[in-house]
């Protein structure tokens, strides 16, 4: 009996120090360049998510770690964007709330990782950097990023957009999509010279931004603005979107992988997984096609995924996207929202913790972000960029039946999550 009672104590223990090697958050640091760029650094003493959001005038940093109890609640800031910040315990998290003195500029702030080194006995770090508005931040020197924030979703070849149509909004309802689904969306012909580049996506190029006057003059479809975030699966109305497609290779790897080939691939197994729990599931593309068609700009591209979506009044919009970088040592999951609802971040949660506890790659974390499709879509919507195709690892990875299967019913089941 003493035997028994011994084993269970051991047990215990053991148990109690597997918990207590959660990640913790061990400081939070900050400093301030000559361009008056405020950098606040996180240590973790291990791979730890996050997310950045902006809540009226205080900018939040929610990192996926416990706050040390050495780390104090709030520290004196001296920057012109703010004079404090707070750090906020939250149980299983903790957020970082910097109260800014001014308004920021849209994409004035940038979060990113910094892996764990043993060499020099620095930890893992989550960085938040933030650009007052007199500055112009480079992202040169120190305050360079592991990874942008902002992964193209477009490698597209610009068109002159004078011949677009007027902007035409067809409202659907559950009566009108049969009538809907017979429309076809079409544009005058170009002979525009379309060479596909070689050159794959990078940090450094970023998806260029669609101009207000090209957006006026889409053919949008309008929902009905419902959209279901809980109950189950069943019955649920799915969205899937594979990026680039037809003219558009997105990132190219070294060997001449391209992501829309990939991104297709593992689309077409989410669809299945999820049809087979349940829901009803749309693509944006099912073949190796332009969404919109032939000679299109990333406006009428990107914006006939979305209508894909509004068509069937979809409960989420899930776009799928292969990252690149132009440093190879880059790699890793990460997924992004747009908090247009109060369930986009929780969708792009509930997927990102899956892909990062059932990989051996690198934890990017949930990260806002202003692209076309999970903004300008009504339904909770996210991007997930499935590792790094500049990653030579990573892109033998992916090429693979195994990786493609892991990551397709790992994304299921962060959606079906969602709805639980």
């Amino acid at each position: 009996m003493r035997k028994i009672f011994l084993l269970t104590l051991l047990a215990c223990c053991m148990l109690l120090g597997a918990v207590a090697q959660a990640a913790q958050i061990t400081d939070v640091k900050w400093g301030v360049n000559k361009a008056d760029v405020l950098r606040i650094v996180v240590d973790v003493t291990d791979t730890a998510g996050y997310a950045v959001d902006m809540e009226g005038d205080t900018l939040n940093l929610t990192v996926n770690a416990d706050k040390g109890a050495q780390v104090p609640h709030s520290k004196a800031v001296k920057s012109s964007l703010a004079d404090s910040l707070k750090i906020v315990d939250k149980g299983s998290y903790t957020v970082v709330r910097v109260p800014l003195k001014q308004r920021l500029l849209e994409k004035s702030y940038k979060a990113f990782v910094l892996k764990k080194d043993p060499a020099t006995g620095r930890p893992f770090r989550v960085v938040l950097d933030v650009t007052p508005r007199q500055a112009s931040y480079s992202g040169s020197g120190a305050a360079t990023t592991v990874v942008s924030n902002r992964p193209v979703v477009s490698n597209r070849p610009t068109k002159n957009n004078s011949s677009i149509k007027k902007n035409t909004v067809i409202k659907t309802s559950t009566a009108a999509d049969k009538k809907a689904d017979k429309k076809k969306i079409s544009s005058k012909k170009k002979n525009d010279n379309k060479k596909n580049t070689a050159a794959a996506k990078t940090e450094t190029t970023v998806n260029k931004p669609v101009n207000k006057s090209d957006t006026d003059k889409l053919t949008v479809i309008k929902g009905n603005g419902r959209f279901s975030t809980s109950g189950g699966i069943d019955g649920k109305i799915i969205t899937l979107d594979a990026g680039h497609g037809g003219s558009d290779p997105g990132a190219i790897g070294s060997d001449g992988t391209k992501e829309k080939n990939i991104t297709l691939s593992i689309t077409k197994m989410v669809k299945e997984i999820l049809e087979q729990k349940g829901a009803k599931v749309y693509m944006t593309r099912t073949t190796d096609v332009d969404v919109f068609g032939p000679n299109a700009s990333d406006a009428e591209e990107l914006q006939a995924r979305v209508n894909v979506g509004e068509k069937y009044n979809s409960d989420m919009f899930v776009s799928l996207h292969i990252n690149s970088s132009v440093n190879k040592n880059v790699g890793g999951f990460s997924t992004y929202y747009y908090p247009k609802t109060d369930n986009d971040l929780r969708l792009a949660q509930n997927i990102q913790n899956k892909l990062a506890a059932n990989f051996g790659v690198d934890d990017l974390g949930v990260r806002q972000a202003n692209f076309y499709v999970i903004k300008r879509i009504s339904m909770p919507a996210v991007l997930v960029e499935m590792c790094f195709i500049s990653n030579e690892k990573e892109l033998t990875l992916m090429k693979g039946q195994w990786f493609q299967k892991k990551t397709a019913r790992l994304i299921a089941e962060g959606i079906e999550r969602y709805f639980a």
